[in-house]
């Protein structure tokens, strides 16, 4: 733990990358606000951010930007926050809740509540319920079995769920099905409390650096965990609840988002050369906001007037580097 406490200690590198992390997120929130299909300008943005401006201005941007730019920004760090719980429980560095099928659950829960006509407090409810049973599930069965087995079965749980998925759309009502199908693809504008999402992933963060502690010495080993006589069961049942809230709001927000847990807990770690979790975690955090909500902007502006589900923006950026670490992951076990 020596190590792992030195660690932390936020050097004058590590300064200048949580500076630059800073300027990053502050420079895709102006990008995000400033740019759109709208026709709005610069000036006029400006403007109607402050009160000025006119009303189609003020609307555009008090109701369709801001609230895009707090859920992108919300929903991106539960979901940075949820891999790097997930990552530190299964010691796994490929571990996520889109790849583990803990969105796939979510989202077959979610998606049964509304086609049942539940209310909002319901539907975030059974997502809760349906991320903790494919959490639960995917370590139940893939238990001992190595990072095979558990990358095997995430895969596995994340199809079936996907196949459940696709039985209740084509048994949902032809009314809402478009609107369906765009919040399983990954739509921040079904959020309807873009302030809920982002108070969360802070109050995360916050809380993830209270168990910061515990999460370095999950991730040192069960050995070392039984060393220093920490609850491992109680603290995995903390983690899978944790992970299940945490990507079930996520969810309910924006659909099914993949490859955001999985990308930024390995971008903060080689930024900041490091895996304590009270550098990552909140790290995490801030760069997975930044990233959903650059790719939010790339999603509302590269078709414009026609708007492209983020969470395909996000595939087609995650899988390149799914494949890295995984044949990386390959390579290290070869050694």
């Amino acid at each position: 733990m020596t190590s792992i406490v030195k660690q932390a200690r936020l050097e004058p590198g590590r300064w200048v990358g949580l500076t630059a992390l800073v300027l990053l997120a502050l420079a895709v929130c102006v990008a995000s606000l400033l740019i759109g299909g709208s026709g709005i300008t610069a000036q006029n943005a400006v403007g109607a951010l402050f009160g000025g401006g006119d009303e189609a201005s003020r609307s555009v941007m008090l109701e369709v930007r801001v609230p895009r730019l707090l859920a992108a920004f919300g929903v991106g760090g539960l979901l940075s926050l949820s891999g790097v719980l997930l990552q530190a429980l299964f010691r796994n560095p490929l571990a996520d809740p889109y790849v583990l099928g803990v969105s796939g659950g979510a989202a077959v829960a979610a998606l049964l509540a509304m086609m049942s006509g539940a209310a909002a407090v319901a539907v975030q409810s059974a997502a809760v319920v349906g991320a903790l049973g494919a959490v639960a599930l995917v370590y139940g069965l893939a238990r001992g079995g190595g990072t095979s087995r558990l990358l095997l079965t995430g895969v596995v749980i994340a199809s079936a769920c996907g196949a459940l998925v696709s039985v209740l759309l084509a048994l949902a009502d032809w009314g809402p099905l478009r609107g369906m199908v765009f919040w399983l693809a990954g739509d921040l504008g079904w959020a309807l409390s873009p302030w809920s999402s982002a108070l969360s992933a802070l109050l995360a963060a916050a809380l993830a650096l209270l168990v910061a502690r515990p999460l370095n010495v999950l991730a040192a080993g069960e050995l070392r965990a039984r060393t220093v006589g920490l609850p491992l069961d109680g603290w995995r049942i903390v983690l899978f609840i944790a992970c299940a809230t945490l990507t079930a709001i996520a969810v309910v927000s924006a659909g099914t988002v993949g490859f955001v847990g999985l990308i930024t807990p390995h971008a903060i770690r080689l930024a900041f050369r490091t895996g304590d979790h009270r550098i990552v975690a909140p790290a995490a955090v801030l760069l997975g906001g930044t990233v959903l909500s650059a790719a939010d902007l790339v999603a509302r502006t590269v078709a414009s007037p026609r708007q492209l589900p983020v969470g395909a923006i996000m595939a087609l950026v995650g899988t390149p580097v799914f494949i890295v670490l995984l044949r990386r992951s390959g390579s290290r076990r070869a050694r």
